[in-house]
């Protein structure tokens, strides 16, 4: 062991290790299965393997243009186009990124300067908060409360001031599973018009949408477009979360400040994997039929723990379903969630951790992202906790 002999001030105090690496880990020591994490455990298409294991035998293994290679910045033009009707500049408006975090960390360091306020809906994805504070951000918070994680508009609207800079929506929801609607979307772009003020949405379940529901994307509303950088992801869209690819839409002049930063934090990300993203684009049909193949699964896990103790929330996209038990136990959700993954072998994430004060309202997060046999076994485990 190397003992270090410089002391370093933390830049991030009170802020812990992410929760999905300490639930993953617990997970391990105790074989549990994983349904914390949010990752397939079935494999991605052989076509798209196949397909970069083709450019990688035929040379680009070099690297990408920074901003990506232009095959692939076009297709997600032709793609935002035709869904949401939205036309970017594949040239100037389109980044390929090392995946959607880091394309949200990079957003908000385009966006945030030392005392620009940042409102945040919560609970939120645990990376939001932390690029905040690294930038000398004020974030200011606005709950969404169980059961139905409906957004309070008029708490919003109370929060912006002179020195709000932007304000960052997830939709659909993670942890909580909730759409967006399209009245939520016209609040917004109400709320922000004539202001000084970007919205960062985060949209990398876009294809996951349950029930009939459309995906409200900012792309839909020009106003809000002109104002707005989009984030999303191929990760959650192909089954392939381990290979971080992510992208960012943008107006040109936001999108040049965004590649100024980029172009210092990682350049471009993996040539191949870009080629094979180009390509299977060309066949739509595989993300068009994301939602069913999806609701498929959120329904089996529904029904398999039906007879446990946990209380159903509603779900209407990600692959994140989240219930109550505060019928069943007054524990705290991290105890709950660290109990059953030891004595019941099933991992979840305490939805406590998506709050920056870690408000606990009795909810954990389960990930049907799964194997139908994978659900089954967790839903008999969880169906053996006595009520």
């Amino acid at each position: 062991m190397v003992t270090s002999s410089v002391a370093l001030s933390g830049k991030l105090p009170g802020i812990e290790q992410s929760i999905f690496s300490v639930m993953t880990a617990l997970a391990n020591e105790h074989q549990a299965i994983n349904l914390a994490q949010g990752f397939p455990d079935f494999t991605c298409s052989p076509e798209l393997v196949s397909l970069v294991d083709k450019y990688m035998k035929a040379g680009h293994n070099q690297y990408a243009p920074m901003p990506g290679i232009l095959s692939l910045r076009e297709k997600i033009a032709v793609k935002t186009e035709k869904l949401y009707g939205m036309k970017y500049d594949p040239q100037t408006e389109i980044t390929i990124t090392a995946g959607a975090t880091q394309a949200l960390y990079i957003a908000i360091s385009t966006v945030v300067k030392e005392k620009d306020e940042v409102i945040i809906l919560e609970p939120a994805y645990d990376s939001y908060l932390p690029a905040i504070l690294l930038n000398k951000g004020a974030p200011k918070y606005v709950r969404l409360e169980s059961p139905d994680f409906e957004i309070d508009w008029e708490n919003v609207k109370k929060l912006v001031s002179s020195k709000t800079r932007l304000i960052i929506i997830n939709s659909p929801h993670n942890p909580t599973g909730r759409v967006f609607t399209d009245a939520d979307m016209r609040q917004l772009q109400k709320l922000v018009a004539d202001k000084d003020i970007v919205v960062i949405s985060d949209e990398v379940y876009e294809h996951i949408v349950f029930d009939g529901q459309q995906h409200n994307s900012l792309c839909k509303y020009p106003d809000l477009a002109r104002q707005s950088i989009i984030v999303s992801s191929f990760g959650k869209t192909y089954h392939t979360t381990g290979w971080k690819t992510g992208y960012v839409m943008a107006p040109k002049e936001i999108s040049a400040e965004f590649r100024k930063i980029y172009s210092y934090a990682m350049f471009s990300t993996i040539t191949p994997f870009q080629f094979a993203y180009s390509d299977i684009l060309d066949q739509p049909e595989l993300y068009l039929s994301l939602s069913e193949f999806y609701q498929k699964k959120r329904d089996l896990f529904r029904s398999c723990i039906e007879n446990s103790p946990f209380k159903l929330l509603a779900c209407e996209g990600t692959y994140f379903q989240c219930v109550d038990y505060s019928d069943y136990s007054d524990e705290t959700d991290l105890a709950l969630a660290e109990r059953i993954t030891k004595e019941y072998g099933v991992a979840s994430i305490p939805t406590s951790a998506f709050f920056h004060d870690k408000f606990d309202q009795k909810v954990i997060r389960f990930c049907f992202a799964k194997n139908d046999e994978t659900l089954k076994r967790a839903g008999d485990k969880l169906c053996k906790i006595s009520k």
